[in-house]
């Protein structure tokens, strides 16, 4: 049997952005492959819709105008080499201080 494991590029607090669209976001959470729902993967054009077997991730993102939680796959992220924080507000519920380009995690906050 074989077994395969993939594996995320980024990791949960490492700042990315969006390789077309305009919006920069912090990983909180990988999903290792495609879960959400077939509504959501069926509104991507089918032209620009990622393929199900990569990793995805769960970002709180922002743009000039406005904060959201993002679902994005793999193949549409790259770092983010800005060394600039976001202003998300919810980025500080789940990390610490932003710190040579990435937020550490913190626990028991509440």
């Amino acid at each position: 049997m074989t077994v395969s494991f993939k594996h995320a590029k980024y990791g949960l607090g490492q700042v990315v952005k969006h390789r077309e669209h305009p919006f920069r976001g912090v990983v909180f959470d990988v999903d290792p492959e495609f879960s959400n729902t077939e509504e959501w993967y069926q509104s991507i054009p089918e032209d620009a819709r990622p393929s199900r077997n990569q990793p995805f991730y769960h970002l709180y993102a922002e743009t000039e105008a406005t904060y959201y939680v993002a679902y994005v796959s793999e193949q549409n992220l790259i770092p983010d080499f800005s060394g600039e924080p976001l202003d998300h507000p919810e980025v500080m519920e789940m990390f610490g201080e932003f710190d040579d380009g990435r937020y550490p995690l913190q626990f028991g906050l509440n």
